[in-house]
């Protein structure tokens, strides 16, 4: 009997759907616009587009001359810079743009994506942090600084932002004087959980899930993530249960996928049995 193992394939899926779960944002990476920007133009030839937006990045230089806070201005040379895939060159005008709206988180976090791209580490952990001085626990930035951190094998650091994060909207929950905390708790401890995954720490890491389940037993979410830790760790009996859980728990807008994900990682290929019926010769 020939077993095929899916567990990196599937786990790394899995990964995916339970951060789209976690952090539940619609902003598409900075990579993603480069990409779309830059082939938004296919169909004329390069030679043509270059000059074309070599005449636009010219254009919007000239207005924000005259007029340095041009908003509409900014936002052409932006995605001219973009369609260039020049990204150095877009951070300027993404600077600008986050200051003129601060209330418009996305253009730091996108600022500190295209710092992050350069290897500028500690410009793109500033424009998160400054993200996260403006809104405690918001879940885009403190993924982003997560991850910055993460890269650099800064895992201490990591764990200590999130656990941070997670005492205070604690505090905030228990404090009835307080404004109650709008973050989500089991996010947060999702992306603890995963920072010790990503350093096979897979005892704390299942300690993390499972007080996340005790917390909030009708989320499918640390349901599945224990279910790949054990898997991960070659308990695929024991990881079973918690897989069909997590189908049962997921709301139906996760269910499908859930499903196909607990059915490929209880999946095994078996090899067909050896045909063992006679040839016409050996009758």
């Amino acid at each position: 009997m020939k077993i095929v193992s899916k567990r990196s394939r599937w786990a790394y899926i899995g990964l995916i759907l339970m951060l789209f779960a976690l952090v539940c944002f619609s902003l598409a990476p900075l990579v993603g616009s480069v990409l779309q920007a830059r082939n938004a133009k296919s169909g004329q030839s390069v030679l043509s587009v270059s000059n074309q937006l070599d005449s636009q990045v010219l254009g919007y230089q000239m207005v924000l001359e005259r007029e340095p806070e041009n908003q509409t201005a900014l936002q052409g040379l932006l995605e001219a810079r973009l369609k260039q895939g020049d990204i150095k060159a877009a951070i300027e005008p993404l600077e600008r743009l986050a200051l003129l709206n601060p209330q418009q988180s996305e253009y730091t976090f996108l600022l500190a994506q295209a710092k992050e791209r350069v290897e500028d580490f500690e410009g793109a952990s500033a424009a998160y942090r400054a993200i996260l001085a403006a809104y405690p626990g918001q879940m885009m930035a403190l993924k982003g600084l997560v991850d910055l951190l993460s890269a650099q094998n800064r895992f201490s650091d990591a764990v200590g932002e999130v656990q941070a994060a997670l005492s205070k909207a604690i505090s905030l929950q228990s404090d009835e004087a307080e404004t109650p905390s709008n973050v989500d708790l089991t996010a947060l401890q999702l992306l603890l959980g995963e920072i010790y995954v990503k350093q096979k720490k897979y005892p704390e890491a299942l300690a993390v899930y499972q007080e996340a389940s005790k917390f909030d037993p009708k989320d499918f979410r640390p349901v599945l993530a224990q279910a790949f830790v054990l898997k991960e760790q070659g308990k695929t009996t024991e990881s079973q249960p918690l897989f069909e859980q997590a189908v049962t728990l997921a709301p139906v807008q996760y269910k499908d996928q859930v499903k196909e994900i607990a059915a490929q990682n209880s999946e095994t290929i078996v090899s067909p049995p050896e045909d063992k019926t006679p040839t016409s010769t050996e009758q």
